[in-house]
Order: structure tokens, then sequence, then C-alpha cells
């Protein structure tokens, strides 16, 4: 890729078995929520139930909360005509500020039920957030979607089924996504006041992806804009209120990892375990951040794909792009 243009030409499936197919961007999906489970079970002085209760609350609201804002905000007018597909994760669809919001859901839920401060929990998880949002993006890119405008810049990318050479700016917005992650650390070690990391967060999250969407192609508008800079603008925008509320609150409590974690009984935790390995295999068998036909669209790129009962034949007029921000 280095020495001039590169066409992208990866299979973007991991392996498939029994007629289900596992793909690299379902695979960033388990990586984060793994890693998410183990920064909880090192940093945040939990017991091991709490940890699995708060890796299976958030993997399951980030799952959910992506497909229903998908399904019901962007391709609604697909899957009201085929309400027997909302649960197909396996036909792609996904929505970026769902996942935003089905984490802060799982992670609320969390703290009322084991009685922790929300803003505690937000701020630790906003570092493997920001490492779940990056590693997608790497997903997004192998699968070979997320578009940039057309460019003639060494580094630019032939996407699968696109004219031109463009701006791989799916790999931008990642990049952009893990040079969060040494930022939010550095604030978590000045052990600011409780909701700054996670204000930071938000803030640069939708500020830097500002001008890095001005080179990426959207589909659709919202309030006059490409529907991912109304995102954007309303990231910015919520992360500046947050840290002008949060700068002189409470300062958060310090703590010492796994040296902190209260004793825990270890009795009926492994239907818990088993519940947040079934979580990371289903994520595997997601495709795409949209709803595909995906023979259709993957089998130039991994042979012997065909149509069956998981993967059903989907109109061409059907398989639209959505402004999936």
């Amino acid at each position: 890729m280095f020495g001039g243009p590169f066409v992208h030409q990866i299979d973007p499936v991991i392996w498939g078995i029994g007629g289900v197919h596992l793909w690299f961007y379902g695979l960033s999906y388990a990586l984060g929520f793994l890693e998410l489970h183990v920064w909880c079970h090192r940093r945040l002085g939990l017991t091991a139930r709490e940890v699995l209760n708060l890796s299976l609350l958030f993997s399951a609201g980030v799952l959910i909360g992506a497909r229903c804002v998908e399904v019901l905000f962007y391709e609604w007018a697909h899957y009201r005509e085929h309400p027997g597909q909302i649960p197909a994760i396996w036909l792609g669809g996904m929505s970026t500020p769902g996942i935003l919001l089905g984490a802060i859901a799982g992670v609320w839920i969390f703290c009322r039920w084991h009685g922790r401060h929300f803003l505690e929990i937000a701020d630790a998880l906003a570092i493997p957030g920001a490492f779940l949002m990056g590693i997608g993006r790497l997903g997004n890119f192998i699968d070979g979607q997320i578009l940039g405008s057309v460019t003639d810049v060494w580094w630019a990318v032939k996407f699968p089924d696109a004219e031109g050479f463009r701006h791989p700016v799916v790999l931008y917005d990642g990049l952009k996504n893990l040079l969060l992650i040494p930022l939010l650390l550095l604030l978590r070690s000045r052990r600011p006041s409780r909701g700054v990391v996670l204000a930071h967060f938000v803030l640069w999250y939708g500020l830097l992806r500002i001008p890095i969407d001005l080179f990426r192609e959207y589909p659709g508008t919202l309030m006059g804009l490409a529907t991912g800079q109304s995102f954007n603008v309303f990231m910015t925008v919520l992360g500046a209120a947050l840290l002008w509320r949060f700068r002189r609150g409470t300062r958060a409590p310090e703590h010492e990892g796994i040296a902190t974690a209260r004793l825990d009984d270890a009795r009926g935790l492994w239907p818990r375990r088993l519940a947040f390995a079934a979580l990371l295999i289903v994520s595997l068998t997601m495709p795409r951040d949209w709803t595909q036909d995906v023979p259709v669209r993957y089998g130039k790129r991994h042979a012997g794909m065909r149509h069956s009962w998981l993967y059903p034949s989907i109109g061409s007029d059907e398989q639209k792009v959505a402004g999936v921000p």
C-alpha cells in the first residue's frame, strides 16, 4: 500500500462453518469487548462478578443499541417490509450513534444495579471505548466500506464496487480514535473531576472527526449537513457542555487496579462467562454496518458464498447505502 495507490481485494471473511460466515468486521467488536473486560478486571477494582456483569451489559447494550438505531432511523424502509430480518445482524446493520447510546445504557444499568457512580465508571470506560471505536474502523476498512472522496494521493485506495481511487477516510478516523487513548490516559492519571474524562472523549471524538469527514462521501444529509457531520457537531457541542458542567465537580477516587478489588464468591460465575463468550461469538457473525445481500456483496472476494435461509436474496432496489455516520 505504501508504494502507490492500493487496490482493495481483502477477503472480509475469517472463516465459514456450517453455512455461517465469521467476519473481520465482527472481530473488531469482539476484540473491543474483550479488551474492555480485561481493562475492567485490572483497573477498576471490581469483583469478578461485577466485571462480568459490566462486560455483559456494556456488550449487549452496544449490540442492541447499534441495531435498534440502524433499523429505526436509517433502514426502516427496508425493515418495515421485512420485520423477520430485524434480529438478523448477520446481514449487517449497526449504527455508530447506536453504539454510543447502547454503551451508555448498559453502563447506567450496571451502576444502578451495583450502586456505582455512573460518571466514575463512564470515565474509566472511555479509554477501552476509544479502542473499540478505533479497531472498529479497521474492521470497516477490511470490509471495504465507508468511502472517501476521489483523490490522486499516493496512499489512495480503490475500494470494491466504487469508482476511482479514494481517500481511506475510515483509516483516518480509526487512527484518530486510537490517538485519543494516550490523551485520555494522561487525563485520568491527573485524577480530574468525575465526568471530565468522558467529556473529553465526547468532545474530541466529534471535533476531530469534523475535518476528517470533509474527505468522506455521504449519500444523505441531516439538518442541511452531511449526515455524519450533523452527528459530529452534536458530539462536539455536547462534549463542550459536559466539560463545562463537570470541570469543578467532585474529584474521582484513585483506584489501584487489582489490589483494590474486593473479594468475591466465584460461585455462579460460569453462566455469566458463557453468556459473555456467546456475545463474542455472535459479534463475529456481523459483516458490516448496513444491511446487505451478503452473497452478492462479497461473492467476488470470498469464493463459494451462496444464498441460503441465513443469507437471503435482497433486491437491488432495497440494497441502498444508508447514510450511517
